[in-house]
């Protein structure tokens, strides 16, 4: 779904699209796109594995595009980087992890899984999911992300898990771009870690790593001017490359 330019900016340069992590929709960047230059496609990722998530967010725009994804959607383009490296003019991961799954992860997932085949997803969400997803106790941040949550569904949220379980090291993916790569952490995210970011930072032959202050997993909605900023600033500077080169 393609989505118009802030008021005043020109609709210029290639797209970028935005991809959603998981239990979240295109709402995930609802206070981020309008900063952002240029025209803007928010991509969905609802196939059950990591590869059919990457042709998904591929057939979302033609041609080359800059890449945005948050969490899952960041590792759904990790498999971009890999079948399509040559597409990418730039890619932005944001609060997530290249790593392979870890036993416990799996397990946790599996049983996830289980409890929302058997009634449970609310509680799930509510129990297992919300509490990672912020630095601290904010109600209307958590009663923004239960709704996303919500809309986004269980059946949805199973297929999200099961794509989890094919995930695999991408460290080599992103050490085979070309294209420039930003990776936004923020401070407090329980669940990637700065370190996390690091490591992917320190992987990628031209990579910017940015920290946000005091911000958790979900710092789109947790810091969304920061966000906003950083990203905004790095496509333009990847428009001042292009028309440099």
């Amino acid at each position: 779904m393609a989505s118009a330019a802030p008021r005043g900016r020109p609709v210029t340069g290639p797209p970028v699209v935005l991809v959603p992590g998981m239990l979240c929709d295109a709402e995930a960047w609802a206070d981020v796109r309008p900063r952002l230059p240029g025209p803007v496609v928010d991509a969905e990722i609802t196939a059950p594995d990591i590869g059919g998530m990457a042709e998904q967010i591929l057939a979302a725009v033609e041609g080359p595009f800059v890449f945005a994804g948050l969490s899952l959607g960041a590792i759904a383009g990790f498999e971009v980087a890999r079948r399509a490296p040559e597409r990418l003019l730039g890619f932005c991961a944001v609060s997530t992890n290249a790593a392979a799954p870890t036993a416990e992860q799996l397990a946790a997932w599996a049983g996830f899984d289980r409890r929302t085949r058997a009634g449970e997803f609310d509680s799930v969400v509510a129990d297992e999911i919300l509490p990672t997803m912020f630095a601290g106790p904010d109600p209307a941040l958590h009663r923004r992300f239960l709704a996303m949550a919500r809309r986004v569904g269980p059946a949805a949220f199973r297929a999200q898990l099961a794509a989890q379980a094919t995930r695999r090291d991408a460290y080599a993916a992103v050490a085979g771009l070309s294209c420039p790569m930003l990776v936004v952490s923020g401070e407090r995210d329980r669940l990637c870690p700065p370190g996390f970011h690091r490591s992917i930072a320190s992987r990628a032959r031209n990579a910017s790593l940015r920290v946000l202050p005091e911000a958790g997993h979900l710092l789109t909605f947790e810091a969304p001017g920061a966000a906003a900023a950083v990203l905004g600033d790095w496509l333009c500077g990847l428009s001042l490359l292009s028309k440099e080169s």
